[in-house]
């Protein structure tokens, strides 16, 4: 450990402060290009001043992290890793935190999906088409759910207009990738029709193959249990490459119409409709021979999810419909919004054979209403109400959770005063939940209250220090309540339990941003104590061979540290020369036993040195990942590795034009590294070697 802190303190001493990023000139599409404006909330909030930390990715920063999922894209964000069920599967996990604790947002409503589900289930959010994209903690939370005890990501995409363009306005983006030999594009035009209607149109295309891992494919200890048994399965356990079984074929279009005032009203309304097929990473087959069709109990690894070569693909389709509008009052109240979606998804599980073994059903639709405060002496705030429902069902051999229907009223309100010094900030939110499977006969009410209180104040030299703390709590999920059985994609048993508790969360969070003449750092430190908190858990034992993994509710605590610094070496004319840092660890308890809660990611820093401002640019950077020993019970261990990642910018229309030309070197010495998040760690390794080109323009 004294080993990790010293490697730490010198990531920190050589990085420190990082350059403070102008002020990006306001964009009409676009809304605020301004990284420190937080657009995510009833009205724009200034970044610095808020009470918890919030991460913003746009621009050139988004086009350098950009991946086919919104867990992927956000990984190497600070406090951020990713479920990585695969490339074609992965959600984000903020500070440790995942599932319906964390909402993905899609322009601020729900992405209509089963992601929550299971890790395997994508996300059916597109980063393609994002704009900016946001994340979120504390009282801003609770405008979106009380069960996003994480946070929230919210992705901007420009699909309902903001603005009237003077012509045709056009973004576009594209790129291929060698690890998985990818290919992608997208496109959004935005078409003034008069009166202030905006015609738009968007689309987008992803195909990738097979990846190429770096090293092994398939982890150490599997490795040696496979040397064990000998034959065939030891000559595939030495397996390096192309892992089988990822490839991916995603489209999406959309169309959509606005109208925009000039007193600022505003309404429009979007159809979309996605397809996404991709393939499920291959297991190891250890030890099936003997046990073939006995059904029997006994030790199952984490790594061994597969017990039998399977090809699951899943076939995904949402179609979808938003709507957006805006209309400005007079006293008290400036405006009132209004947003909402619905949607019908469904994913198929296809057999080996071509056969559907599973189908998934989900519609869904949420609809919100806020009224925008007027400022008045330095107060400002919004308040509203928020409706969701959600019908679920499962049809098939290995329909795990039963049909369900799940319906959520809400009342919230944020609250800010500016005392100049200091700000204090507030939010408050109410929830009713009703959780009801006829299949089972089971029905669950749950009422849930949080709140949240901050405030921030200047120190003077540029430093200002934010203290937040939030009593929340959430209501279990259907498929933590009611999960039962076996799914072919995890190739797992999960099982529920219908007589959960709500879950109950008190935490604290301290906040230090500094920024001068070219530096700029920020820390964070937080803390949370769990009541009832709901984990899916392996309990070591098999059913049909696959390893069960239950539900399970217990008292923990988590606590964790995030650090982005950095400081300017040099200016080039216009392009700033930065040394830049970042350092995030989480570590959580469950109290009752005393042991670690599964998939904990560990301590990890990133340094490097970085050219920006110019019409060239570019950065160098080491990710370094240090080794998490501190498991669950029957977790395995995930080594350290170290990644060496470089990327070279051309603007070829000006430093200020959006136009990029990007290229990309990750994982240059082809390091084989795991993902402690993942499920799948021990047989799906992250990308080894992989060149990506990307082009971006905007006109």
């Amino acid at each position: 450990m004294s080993s990790r802190l010293s490697l730490a303190a010198l990531l920190l001493l050589s990085a420190a402060p990082v350059l403070a990023e102008e002020a990006a000139p306001q964009d009409e599409q676009h809304g605020s290009s301004d990284p420190e404006i937080i657009v995510s909330a009833p009205y724009a909030r200034d970044r610095k001043l808020v009470a918890t930390a919030v991460t913003v990715l746009q621009g050139d920063a988004l086009q350098l992290q950009l991946r086919s999922t919104i867990g992927e894209t956000l990984a190497r964000q600070p406090g951020v890793s990713s479920t990585f069920f695969g490339p074609n599967a992965s959600r984000p996990i903020l500070r440790g935190l995942d599932a319906e604790r964390v909402r993905v947002l899609t322009d601020g409503i729900g992405s209509f999906d089963v992601s929550n589900t299971s890790v395997d289930h994508a996300v059916a959010a597109n980063p393609l088409l994002a704009d900016r994209i946001e994340i979120m903690r504390g009282p801003a939370a609770l405008l979106f759910g009380s069960g996003a005890i994480g946070g929230v990501v919210n992705m901007r995409d420009l699909r309902i207009p903001r603005e009237v363009p003077d012509g045709p306005h056009v973004d576009a983006n594209a790129g291929v990738g060698t690890a998985a030999r990818e290919r992608n594009i997208a496109a959004a035009l935005n078409l003034p029709l008069g009166g202030g209607f905006v015609a738009h149109v968007d689309g987008s295309f992803f195909e990738s193959d097979n990846y190429r891992t770096g090293g092994f494919v398939f982890a150490e200890g599997l490795r040696a249990e496979a040397a064990e048994e000998g034959g065939e399965v030891a000559e595939e356990a030495q397996k390096r490459g192309r892992l089988e079984n990822t490839a991916a074929r995603t489209w999406d279009v959309a169309g959509s119409i606005a109208w925009i005032g000039e007193n600022g009203a505003n309404f429009g309304v979007a159809v979309s409709h996605l397809q996404n097929r991709y393939g499920i990473p291959n297991s190891l087959e250890i030890g099936h021979d003997e046990h073939e069709g006995e059904g029997h109990e006994g030790e199952a690894h984490e790594g061994e999810e597969a017990h039998a070569h399977e090809d699951i693909t899943l076939n995904m389709r949402q179609t979808r419909v938003d709507v957006r509008g805006a209309l400005p009052l007079s006293g008290a109240f400036k405006e009132v919004r209004v947003r909402g979606g619905w949607a019908n998804y469904r994913h198929d599980e296809i057999e080996p054979d071509g056969a559907v073994g599973t189908s998934f059903f989900n519609k869904s639709w949420e609809a919100r209403l806020e009224l925008v405060q007027a400022e008045k002496d330095g107060w400002q705030g919004a308040s509203g109400v928020q409706y969701f429902s959600r019908n679920f069902r499962a049809v098939g051999e290995e329909a795990y959770i039963p049909a369900n229907e799940t319906l959520q009223f809400g009342l919230f309100t944020l609250q800010e005063f500016d005392l100049g010094a200091v700000r204090l900030e507030g939010g408050a939110r109410y929830e009713h939940a009703n959780v009801k499977s006829a299949q089972v006969g089971r029905e669950r009410t749950f009422n849930s209250v949080s709140f949240s209180v901050g405030g921030s104040v200047d120190l003077g030299s540029g430093f200002r220090l934010a203290l937040s703390g939030a009593r929340t709590e959430r209501a279990p999920s259907a498929e933590e309540l009611f999960a039962n059985g076996a799914h072919a994609a995890t190739r797992a048993v999960e099982i529920g339990n219908p007589d959960f508790s709500t879950e109950r969360q008190l935490g604290a969070e301290a906040v230090l941003r500094g920024r001068g003449d070219g530096w700029r750092l920020e820390l964070s430190a937080f803390v949370n104590r769990f009541d009832n908190y709901i984990f899916l858990n392996p309990n070591g034992l098999e059913e049909d061979e696959l390893p069960v993994f239950e539900y399970a509710q217990s008292d923990a605590s988590f606590w964790g540290v995030e650090v982005e610094a950095g400081v300017k070496v040099a200016q080039l004319g216009a392009t700033r020369v930065e040394v830049t840092g970042l350092l995030d660890y989480t570590r959580a308890t469950i109290l009752s036993g005393g042991g670690a809660v599964p998939r904990i990611p560990p301590l990890r820093m990133i340094g490097g040195i970085e050219a920006t401002g110019g019409v060239v640019g570019g950065r160098l950077e080491i990710e370094h990942v240090t080794a998490q020993d501190r498991t669950a019970s029957f977790e395995t261990r995930t080594a350290a590795f170290s990644l060496v990642n470089a990327s070279l910018s051309w603007k070829p229309f000006g430093a200020e034009a959006a136009s990029t030309l990007m290229v990309q070197a990750n994982n240059i010495f082809d390091v084989e590294a795991r993902r402690h998040s993942s499920f799948l760690k021990d047989v799906a390794p992250l990308f080894g070697r992989d060149i990506r080109v990307s082009l971006r323009v905007a006109f």
